[in-house]
Protein backbone atom coordinates (compact mmCIF):
# COMPACT_ATOMS: atom_id res chain seq x y z
CA UNK A 1 0.00 0.00 0.00
CA UNK A 2 1.15 3.51 -0.67
CA UNK A 3 0.96 6.40 1.71
CA UNK A 4 -1.46 9.24 1.39
CA UNK A 5 -3.22 11.74 3.52
CA UNK A 6 -5.93 12.14 6.01
CA UNK A 7 -9.10 14.11 6.33
CA UNK A 8 -9.69 17.78 6.72
CA UNK A 9 -10.39 17.50 10.39
CA UNK A 10 -12.33 20.67 11.30
CA UNK A 11 -15.46 19.47 9.51
CA UNK A 12 -17.75 20.47 12.35
CA UNK A 13 -18.75 23.56 10.41
CA UNK A 14 -20.84 21.35 8.13
CA UNK A 15 -24.40 20.28 8.75
CA UNK A 16 -26.57 17.34 7.72
CA UNK A 17 -27.35 17.42 4.03
CA UNK A 18 -30.81 18.82 4.48
CA UNK A 19 -31.73 22.40 3.74
CA UNK A 20 -31.52 23.82 7.24
CA UNK A 21 -29.27 26.83 7.76
CA UNK A 22 -26.05 26.56 9.72
CA UNK A 23 -26.37 27.93 13.22
CA UNK A 24 -22.99 29.61 13.48
CA UNK A 25 -23.14 33.30 12.54
CA UNK A 26 -19.96 33.04 10.50
CA UNK A 27 -21.57 30.37 8.33
CA UNK A 28 -24.88 32.10 7.66
CA UNK A 29 -25.58 32.87 4.02
CA UNK A 30 -24.82 36.49 3.20
CA UNK A 31 -22.34 38.45 1.18
CA UNK A 32 -18.92 36.85 1.60
CA UNK A 33 -20.28 33.96 3.62
CA UNK A 34 -21.02 30.33 2.91
CA UNK A 35 -24.56 29.30 2.05
CA UNK A 36 -25.79 25.80 2.97
CA UNK A 37 -25.20 24.76 -0.65
CA UNK A 38 -21.60 25.88 -0.50
CA UNK A 39 -21.11 23.99 2.77
CA UNK A 40 -22.30 20.89 0.94
CA UNK A 41 -19.84 21.68 -1.85
CA UNK A 42 -16.95 21.74 0.60
CA UNK A 43 -18.18 18.49 2.15
CA UNK A 44 -18.42 16.96 -1.31
CA UNK A 45 -14.80 17.87 -2.04
CA UNK A 46 -13.72 16.47 1.29
CA UNK A 47 -15.62 13.24 0.66
CA UNK A 48 -13.93 12.80 -2.72
CA UNK A 49 -10.59 13.30 -0.98
CA UNK A 50 -11.47 10.53 1.49
CA UNK A 51 -12.18 8.13 -1.35
CA UNK A 52 -8.96 9.18 -3.05
CA UNK A 53 -7.13 8.35 0.15
CA UNK A 54 -8.84 4.96 0.32
CA UNK A 55 -7.70 4.20 -3.23
CA UNK A 56 -4.09 4.82 -2.25
CA UNK A 57 -4.22 2.83 0.97
CA UNK A 58 -6.52 -0.03 -0.01
CA UNK A 59 -6.93 -0.09 -3.79
CA UNK A 60 -5.06 -1.95 -6.52
CA UNK A 61 -1.60 -0.86 -7.55
CA UNK A 62 -1.50 1.58 -10.44
CA UNK A 63 0.35 -1.07 -12.47
CA UNK A 64 -3.06 -2.52 -13.39
CA UNK A 65 -3.01 0.07 -16.18
CA UNK A 66 -5.94 1.21 -18.26
CA UNK A 67 -8.56 3.72 -17.09
CA UNK A 68 -8.60 2.22 -13.58
CA UNK A 69 -4.85 2.52 -13.23
CA UNK A 70 -4.94 6.11 -14.47
CA UNK A 71 -7.72 7.00 -12.01
CA UNK A 72 -5.84 5.42 -9.11
CA UNK A 73 -2.63 7.16 -10.10
CA UNK A 74 -4.39 10.52 -10.36
CA UNK A 75 -5.76 10.19 -6.83
CA UNK A 76 -2.40 9.38 -5.28
CA UNK A 77 -0.89 12.32 -3.48
CA UNK A 78 -3.41 14.76 -4.89
CA UNK A 79 -6.06 13.75 -2.38
CA UNK A 80 -3.63 14.66 0.40
CA UNK A 81 -3.11 18.10 -1.16
CA UNK A 82 -6.88 18.54 -1.37
CA UNK A 83 -7.22 17.62 2.30
CA UNK A 84 -4.55 20.13 3.28
CA UNK A 85 -6.15 22.91 1.23
CA UNK A 86 -9.53 22.18 2.83
CA UNK A 87 -7.87 22.21 6.24
CA UNK A 88 -6.80 25.78 5.62
CA UNK A 89 -10.35 26.59 4.48
CA UNK A 90 -11.79 25.18 7.70
CA UNK A 91 -9.26 26.98 9.86
CA UNK A 92 -10.55 30.30 8.53
CA UNK A 93 -14.14 29.26 9.24
CA UNK A 94 -13.22 28.39 12.83
CA UNK A 95 -11.45 31.70 13.37
CA UNK A 96 -14.11 33.79 11.63
CA UNK A 97 -15.33 34.19 8.08
CA UNK A 98 -15.51 36.55 6.28
CA UNK A 99 -14.07 38.77 9.03
CA UNK A 100 -11.61 37.32 11.56
CA UNK A 101 -12.89 37.27 15.12
CA UNK A 102 -11.27 39.75 17.45
CA UNK A 103 -11.19 40.34 21.19
CA UNK A 104 -12.39 37.53 23.40
CA UNK A 105 -14.12 35.59 20.55
CA UNK A 106 -10.85 35.72 18.63
CA UNK A 107 -8.86 34.41 21.56
CA UNK A 108 -11.40 31.62 22.07
CA UNK A 109 -11.19 30.67 18.40
CA UNK A 110 -7.40 30.52 18.62
CA UNK A 111 -7.75 28.38 21.73
CA UNK A 112 -10.02 25.95 19.89
CA UNK A 113 -7.51 25.58 17.08
CA UNK A 114 -4.64 24.98 19.51
CA UNK A 115 -6.64 22.34 21.39
CA UNK A 116 -7.52 20.65 18.10
CA UNK A 117 -3.85 20.64 17.18
CA UNK A 118 -2.89 18.90 20.42
CA UNK A 119 -5.65 16.30 20.05
CA UNK A 120 -4.62 15.58 16.46
CA UNK A 121 -0.99 15.26 17.49
CA UNK A 122 -1.85 12.65 20.12
CA UNK A 123 -4.36 10.81 17.92
CA UNK A 124 -1.88 10.71 15.05
CA UNK A 125 0.79 9.04 17.14
CA UNK A 126 -1.77 6.60 18.57
CA UNK A 127 -2.78 5.51 15.06
CA UNK A 128 0.85 5.28 13.99
CA UNK A 129 1.48 2.92 16.91
CA UNK A 130 -0.93 0.42 15.32
CA UNK A 131 1.83 -0.33 12.81
CA UNK A 132 -0.11 -0.17 9.54
CA UNK A 133 1.58 0.71 6.25
CA UNK A 134 -0.13 4.10 6.19
CA UNK A 135 1.88 7.23 6.95
CA UNK A 136 -0.61 8.87 9.32
CA UNK A 137 -0.86 12.60 8.70
CA UNK A 138 -2.77 13.70 11.81
CA UNK A 139 0.29 14.60 13.86
CA UNK A 140 1.63 16.66 10.96
CA UNK A 141 -1.77 18.37 10.76
CA UNK A 142 -1.54 19.32 14.41
CA UNK A 143 1.74 21.14 13.92
CA UNK A 144 0.54 22.66 10.63
CA UNK A 145 -2.46 24.26 12.30
CA UNK A 146 -0.31 25.87 14.96
CA UNK A 147 2.24 27.01 12.37
CA UNK A 148 -0.21 28.90 10.14
CA UNK A 149 -2.56 30.04 12.91
CA UNK A 150 -0.83 33.43 13.45
CA UNK A 151 -1.72 34.32 9.84
CA UNK A 152 -5.49 33.87 10.09
CA UNK A 153 -6.22 37.62 10.10
CA UNK A 154 -4.46 38.31 6.80
CA UNK A 155 -6.38 39.12 3.63
CA UNK A 156 -6.87 36.68 0.78
CA UNK A 157 -4.33 38.39 -1.48
CA UNK A 158 -1.67 38.40 1.22
CA UNK A 159 -2.27 34.74 2.01
CA UNK A 160 -2.07 33.85 -1.68
CA UNK A 161 1.23 35.69 -2.01
CA UNK A 162 2.62 33.89 1.05
CA UNK A 163 1.46 30.56 -0.37
CA UNK A 164 3.22 31.31 -3.67
CA UNK A 165 6.39 32.45 -1.90
CA UNK A 166 6.32 29.35 0.27
CA UNK A 167 5.93 27.11 -2.77
CA UNK A 168 8.93 28.77 -4.41
CA UNK A 169 11.27 28.88 -1.40
CA UNK A 170 10.42 26.19 1.14
CA UNK A 171 11.08 23.11 -1.06
CA UNK A 172 14.59 24.36 -1.76
CA UNK A 173 15.14 24.90 1.97
CA UNK A 174 13.85 21.39 2.72
CA UNK A 175 16.20 19.91 0.09
CA UNK A 176 19.19 21.53 1.79
CA UNK A 177 18.05 20.51 5.27
CA UNK A 178 17.37 16.89 4.31
CA UNK A 179 20.76 16.54 2.66
CA UNK A 180 22.44 18.05 5.71
CA UNK A 181 20.68 15.45 7.85
CA UNK A 182 21.97 12.71 5.55
CA UNK A 183 25.52 14.07 5.80
CA UNK A 184 25.66 14.85 9.51
CA UNK A 185 24.28 13.87 12.90
CA UNK A 186 22.71 17.12 14.11
CA UNK A 187 19.20 15.67 13.73
CA UNK A 188 20.12 12.83 16.12
CA UNK A 189 21.30 15.40 18.65
CA UNK A 190 18.02 17.31 18.36
CA UNK A 191 16.02 14.09 18.74
CA UNK A 192 17.99 13.14 21.84
CA UNK A 193 16.86 16.37 23.52
CA UNK A 194 13.34 16.38 22.07
CA UNK A 195 10.66 15.36 24.64
CA UNK A 196 8.26 14.48 21.83
CA UNK A 197 10.82 12.12 20.32
CA UNK A 198 11.37 10.39 23.66
CA UNK A 199 7.64 10.03 24.36
CA UNK A 200 6.72 8.69 20.92
CA UNK A 201 9.81 6.71 19.98
CA UNK A 202 10.12 8.73 16.75
CA UNK A 203 12.34 11.56 15.56
CA UNK A 204 9.85 14.00 17.08
CA UNK A 205 9.84 17.57 15.84
CA UNK A 206 12.57 16.84 13.28
CA UNK A 207 10.35 14.23 11.63
CA UNK A 208 7.28 16.47 11.69
CA UNK A 209 9.13 19.43 10.23
CA UNK A 210 11.61 17.86 7.81
CA UNK A 211 11.99 14.11 7.41
CA UNK A 212 8.46 12.72 7.61
CA UNK A 213 6.10 11.84 4.78
CA UNK A 214 4.27 15.18 5.15
CA UNK A 215 6.93 17.67 6.28
CA UNK A 216 5.34 20.80 7.69
CA UNK A 217 7.90 22.98 5.95
CA UNK A 218 6.56 22.15 2.48
CA UNK A 219 2.89 21.58 3.36
CA UNK A 220 2.37 25.11 4.66
CA UNK A 221 1.56 26.47 1.14
CA UNK A 222 -1.43 24.12 0.80
CA UNK A 223 -3.03 25.41 3.99
CA UNK A 224 -2.28 29.02 3.07
CA UNK A 225 -3.93 28.50 -0.31
CA UNK A 226 -7.03 27.09 1.38
CA UNK A 227 -7.11 30.01 3.80
CA UNK A 228 -6.91 32.43 0.88
CA UNK A 229 -9.84 30.73 -0.88
CA UNK A 230 -11.91 30.83 2.31
CA UNK A 231 -11.37 34.59 2.54
CA UNK A 232 -12.90 35.17 -0.90
CA UNK A 233 -16.52 36.17 -1.46
CA UNK A 234 -17.62 33.02 -3.25
CA UNK A 235 -21.03 34.54 -3.96
CA UNK A 236 -19.62 37.17 -6.33
CA UNK A 237 -19.92 36.45 -10.07
CA UNK A 238 -16.67 35.41 -11.65
CA UNK A 239 -14.88 34.36 -8.46
CA UNK A 240 -15.16 30.65 -9.18
CA UNK A 241 -14.21 31.23 -12.82
CA UNK A 242 -11.04 33.00 -11.71
CA UNK A 243 -10.28 30.18 -9.29
CA UNK A 244 -10.71 27.66 -12.12
CA UNK A 245 -8.37 29.70 -14.31
CA UNK A 246 -5.86 29.87 -11.45
CA UNK A 247 -6.05 26.09 -11.04
CA UNK A 248 -5.32 25.60 -14.74
CA UNK A 249 -2.34 27.96 -14.61
CA UNK A 250 -0.95 26.23 -11.52
CA UNK A 251 -1.39 22.81 -13.09
CA UNK A 252 0.38 23.92 -16.23
CA UNK A 253 3.24 25.53 -14.30
CA UNK A 254 3.59 22.52 -12.02
CA UNK A 255 3.26 19.48 -14.24
CA UNK A 256 4.08 21.14 -17.55
CA UNK A 257 7.01 23.01 -16.05
CA UNK A 258 8.39 19.81 -14.56
CA UNK A 259 8.02 17.90 -17.83
CA UNK A 260 9.84 20.65 -19.68
CA UNK A 261 12.59 21.15 -17.08
CA UNK A 262 13.39 17.45 -16.83
CA UNK A 263 13.98 17.35 -20.57
CA UNK A 264 15.76 20.67 -21.01
CA UNK A 265 18.18 20.44 -18.09
CA UNK A 266 21.12 18.24 -19.15
CA UNK A 267 21.24 14.81 -17.48
CA UNK A 268 18.25 15.61 -15.22
CA UNK A 269 16.27 12.49 -16.15
CA UNK A 270 19.36 10.33 -15.77
CA UNK A 271 20.15 11.76 -12.34
CA UNK A 272 16.60 11.20 -11.10
CA UNK A 273 16.55 7.65 -12.48
CA UNK A 274 19.87 6.84 -10.81
CA UNK A 275 18.67 8.24 -7.49
CA UNK A 276 15.46 6.21 -7.49
CA UNK A 277 16.73 3.06 -9.18
CA UNK A 278 14.06 3.12 -11.86
CA UNK A 279 12.66 5.07 -14.77
CA UNK A 280 12.19 8.84 -14.46
CA UNK A 281 9.79 9.15 -17.40
CA UNK A 282 6.77 9.67 -15.12
CA UNK A 283 8.53 11.91 -12.60
CA UNK A 284 6.69 14.97 -13.89
CA UNK A 285 3.34 13.79 -12.50
CA UNK A 286 3.34 10.27 -10.97
CA UNK A 287 4.75 8.88 -7.72
CA UNK A 288 5.63 5.64 -9.52
CA UNK A 289 9.04 7.25 -9.98
CA UNK A 290 9.77 6.32 -6.37
CA UNK A 291 11.92 8.25 -3.90
CA UNK A 292 15.66 8.96 -3.79
CA UNK A 293 17.69 6.36 -1.97
CA UNK A 294 19.70 8.51 0.43
CA UNK A 295 21.13 11.77 -0.86
CA UNK A 296 18.72 13.47 -3.30
CA UNK A 297 20.39 15.00 -6.36
CA UNK A 298 19.78 18.63 -7.27
CA UNK A 299 17.77 17.43 -10.27
CA UNK A 300 15.16 16.05 -7.87
CA UNK A 301 13.89 19.63 -7.47
CA UNK A 302 12.64 19.40 -11.07
CA UNK A 303 10.27 16.53 -10.25
CA UNK A 304 6.51 17.11 -9.81
CA UNK A 305 5.50 13.68 -8.51
CA UNK A 306 3.14 13.77 -5.50
CA UNK A 307 4.96 13.71 -2.16
CA UNK A 308 8.21 14.74 -3.83
CA UNK A 309 8.16 17.99 -1.77
CA UNK A 310 9.22 20.17 -4.69
CA UNK A 311 8.00 23.51 -6.02
CA UNK A 312 6.62 21.87 -9.14
CA UNK A 313 4.65 19.28 -7.14
CA UNK A 314 3.17 21.93 -4.84
CA UNK A 315 2.07 24.09 -7.76
CA UNK A 316 0.54 21.19 -9.69
CA UNK A 317 -1.20 19.59 -6.73
CA UNK A 318 -2.59 22.93 -5.57
CA UNK A 319 -4.00 23.44 -9.04
CA UNK A 320 -5.77 20.06 -8.96
CA UNK A 321 -7.12 20.72 -5.44
CA UNK A 322 -8.49 24.12 -6.47
CA UNK A 323 -10.18 22.61 -9.52
CA UNK A 324 -11.91 19.95 -7.42
CA UNK A 325 -13.15 22.57 -4.95
CA UNK A 326 -14.49 24.80 -7.75
CA UNK A 327 -16.29 21.90 -9.43
CA UNK A 328 -17.84 20.73 -6.15
CA UNK A 329 -19.01 24.24 -5.23
CA UNK A 330 -20.55 24.65 -8.69
CA UNK A 331 -22.31 21.29 -8.52
CA UNK A 332 -23.74 22.08 -5.08
CA UNK A 333 -25.00 25.48 -6.22
CA UNK A 334 -26.36 24.69 -9.69
CA UNK A 335 -27.07 20.95 -9.92
CA UNK A 336 -29.46 19.98 -7.11
CA UNK A 337 -30.29 16.58 -8.61
CA UNK A 338 -26.63 15.60 -8.88
CA UNK A 339 -26.01 16.99 -5.41
CA UNK A 340 -28.74 14.74 -4.00
CA UNK A 341 -27.24 11.74 -5.78
CA UNK A 342 -23.86 12.63 -4.26
CA UNK A 343 -25.30 12.80 -0.73
CA UNK A 344 -23.33 9.74 0.47
CA UNK A 345 -20.09 11.36 -0.69
CA UNK A 346 -20.91 14.63 1.06
CA UNK A 347 -21.89 12.71 4.18
CA UNK A 348 -18.44 11.08 4.25
CA UNK A 349 -16.94 14.55 3.94
CA UNK A 350 -18.94 15.72 6.95
CA UNK A 351 -17.34 13.05 9.13
CA UNK A 352 -13.97 12.75 7.43
CA UNK A 353 -12.01 12.37 10.67
CA UNK A 354 -14.16 9.41 11.67
CA UNK A 355 -13.81 7.88 8.19
CA UNK A 356 -10.04 8.28 8.41
CA UNK A 357 -9.61 6.84 11.90
CA UNK A 358 -11.90 3.87 11.24
CA UNK A 359 -10.14 2.97 8.01
CA UNK A 360 -6.77 2.92 9.81
CA UNK A 361 -8.25 0.68 12.52
CA UNK A 362 -9.77 -1.58 9.86
CA UNK A 363 -6.43 -1.90 8.07
CA UNK A 364 -4.80 -2.81 11.38
CA UNK A 365 -7.50 -5.38 12.14
CA UNK A 366 -7.32 -7.05 8.72
CA UNK A 367 -3.52 -6.97 8.41
CA UNK A 368 -3.09 -10.70 8.97
CA UNK A 369 -6.37 -11.82 7.46
CA UNK A 370 -7.74 -11.94 3.90
CA UNK A 371 -6.72 -8.49 2.68
CA UNK A 372 -2.93 -8.87 2.65
CA UNK A 373 -3.12 -12.33 1.10
CA UNK A 374 -5.44 -11.08 -1.64
CA UNK A 375 -3.22 -8.15 -2.51
CA UNK A 376 -0.08 -10.27 -2.59
CA UNK A 377 -1.66 -12.91 -4.84
CA UNK A 378 -3.38 -10.66 -7.35
CA UNK A 379 -3.27 -6.89 -7.76
CA UNK A 380 -6.89 -6.68 -8.92
CA UNK A 381 -8.01 -8.63 -5.86
CA UNK A 382 -7.66 -5.36 -3.94
CA UNK A 383 -10.46 -3.76 -5.97
CA UNK A 384 -13.27 -5.48 -3.98
CA UNK A 385 -11.56 -4.34 -0.79
CA UNK A 386 -11.52 -0.74 -2.02
CA UNK A 387 -15.18 -0.89 -3.02
CA UNK A 388 -16.03 -2.40 0.36
CA UNK A 389 -14.25 0.41 2.20
CA UNK A 390 -15.98 3.06 0.09
CA UNK A 391 -19.40 1.43 0.43
CA UNK A 392 -19.10 0.95 4.17
CA UNK A 393 -17.97 4.53 4.72
CA UNK A 394 -20.75 5.94 2.52
CA UNK A 395 -23.44 3.85 4.23
CA UNK A 396 -22.26 4.63 7.74
CA UNK A 397 -21.89 8.35 7.02
CA UNK A 398 -25.28 8.66 5.31
CA UNK A 399 -27.12 7.01 8.20
CA UNK A 400 -25.14 8.80 10.89
CA UNK A 401 -25.51 12.32 9.45
CA UNK A 402 -29.27 11.89 9.22
CA UNK A 403 -29.37 11.18 12.95
CA UNK A 404 -26.58 13.31 14.39
CA UNK A 405 -24.99 16.69 13.77
CA UNK A 406 -21.39 15.47 13.85
CA UNK A 407 -19.52 12.23 13.33
CA UNK A 408 -18.34 10.32 16.45
CA UNK A 409 -14.75 11.54 16.37
CA UNK A 410 -15.83 15.00 15.23
CA UNK A 411 -18.06 15.17 18.29
CA UNK A 412 -15.22 14.11 20.58
CA UNK A 413 -13.00 16.75 19.01
CA UNK A 414 -15.75 19.33 19.57
CA UNK A 415 -16.05 18.33 23.24
CA UNK A 416 -12.28 18.59 23.65
CA UNK A 417 -12.34 22.22 22.50
CA UNK A 418 -15.05 23.31 24.96
CA UNK A 419 -12.55 24.56 27.57
CA UNK A 420 -11.69 27.33 25.08
CA UNK A 421 -15.03 28.92 25.98
CA UNK A 422 -13.55 29.92 29.34
CA UNK A 423 -10.75 31.97 27.78
CA UNK A 424 -11.15 35.63 28.79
Amino acid sequence: MTQNASPDVPAAVSRPLKTQSPSAPADAPSRGRLSPGRLIGIDLARGLAVFGMYSAHVGPDVSVGGPLGFLLETARGRSSALFALLAGFSLVIITGRPRPRTGRPGRQAVGRVVIRAVVLLVLGYALTALGTDVDVILSFYGLLFVTVLPLYRLRAGTLALLAAAGAMILPQALHVIRNSIEEGNWADTVAAWDPLARMTGTDGITELMFTGAYPVLTWIPFLLAGMAVAKLDLTRPGVRARLALTSAVLGLLGYGGSWLALRLVPHALTAVANATGGSAASAWWSDTVGEPDGHAPLSWLLVAAPHSQTTFSILGNTGVALLVVVVCLTVADRMPRLTRLATPVSAVGMMALTAYVLHIVALWFFTDVWYVAAVQDDTMAALPALLAFIGAAALLATVWTRLFRRGPFEHLLHLATRPAQHIK
